[in-house]
Order: C-alpha cells, then structure tokens, then sequence
C-alpha cells in the first residue's frame, strides 16, 4: 500500500525517512482557517484529519498521513494558539510571549485510508529562557523561525531559547513517530 505524507514539512519527511518508512509527499491543500478552535486537542486533530482526507480523496488507493503541530500558551486572561508567523514582527511577537514561560505543544495525527482511520494527538510542555531582545532579534535573523508553529524549531538553532522541556522530542518536532508506527501497523493489519 502506497503511504503518502500529506505535509510539505521537511522536518516530518526527514522523521519518516529516518523511520525507515517508504513514503511520497502530496502537500494538502486544505484551508487551516476554515476550522475554528474548540479545544487545542480536538482543534488540533481536526486540523490533521481534514489535511489527511483532503490528500485521501485524490488517492483512494493509498494510506494517507496528515499532521498539524500548534503552540498552545494560556495566562490569566486570554488563551493563544501560535501558529506560523507571518513575518518578522509576528515572530518577534510570538517569541517574546514565549519568553521565560512554560507552553504546551501538541501535534495532531491522522492516518487514513479509504476503510480506516486513526486519529491521535499527542502534547509536550516546553519551558523558554528569559530572552533578551537581542537573542530574539539574533533568532529571527537566522530565518528558522518562518515555516515553524510558535516561530522556533527545536531541533535547530532554536534549542538554544529553551530552558527545559518534558514529553516527546518528536511531538515537538512535528510526528510522534511511535505512534504513528503503531498505527500504520494497527491500519495495515486490518487491511
């Protein structure tokens, strides 16, 4: 069975590689802001599912893979869902709220073929480092930021902006590849 990644993220096609996974890429066209967010888990496998069943309908003969990762952050008075930033201000904007507090990450997964489906998503907490504006300014210039849910990347130069982080590393990234394994298995045996 063919296994396509419906996502254009060189950090997931590079997770999947390195899982040994077989896999072709056909980025999902879906409209993000078509869905409105209830609660960051469900917002976020939604995000997924639609991505995943969008790439499904041109390719009934496939298993279909769609994933979507938010920044979550909650202070007193309002709720935030950090997407990519738009340009240069948004990040810095996006970063300085990250500054010195603690986020969720969560990254939801679908998999999906014609007969089945499993719809997951799992979360990682992520502390940041008080930032300076000099740091964040620094960051934004190494352009990592742009294509990046929150405006950082883990596993680039923007490890050096967090303090801790406890759950999955690959959650964070963008594919909790474990779980995604078990549920290609889960798929292909009831095939």
């Amino acid at each position: 069975m063919r296994i396509i990644l419906a996502s254009q993220s060189p950090r997931r096609q590079s997770i999947l590689k390195d899982a040994g996974i077989e896999f072709e890429t056909i980025p999902s066209m879906f409209d993000e802001s078509s869905i409105l967010p209830t609660t960051k888990e469900d917002f976020v496998m939604k995000l997924s599912y639609h991505k995943a069943k969008e790439v499904l309908q041109k390719n009934q003969d496939a298993l279909v893979i769609g994933a979507d990762t938010i920044v979550y952050l909650k202070d007193e008075a309002k709720e935030y869902y950090l997407g990519k930033p738009k340009d240069k201000d948004h990040a810095k904007e996006m970063l300085s709220s990250l500054s010195g507090r603690t986020h969720q990450v969560l990254t939801g997964v679908t998999v999906l073929t014609k007969n089945h489906q499993e719809i997951f998503y799992k979360q990682s907490n992520v502390t940041f480092k008080n930032l300076s504006e000099l740091e964040i300014d620094a960051y934004i210039e190494t352009k990592e930021p742009f294509d990046k849910a929150g405006a950082y990347a883990i596993q680039g130069e923007g490890h050096q902006l967090i303090s801790t982080y406890d759950g999955d590393f690959f959650t964070i990234m963008g594919l909790p590849i474990k779980e995604v394994i078990k549920a290609i298995k889960k798929i292909k045996i009831s095939n």
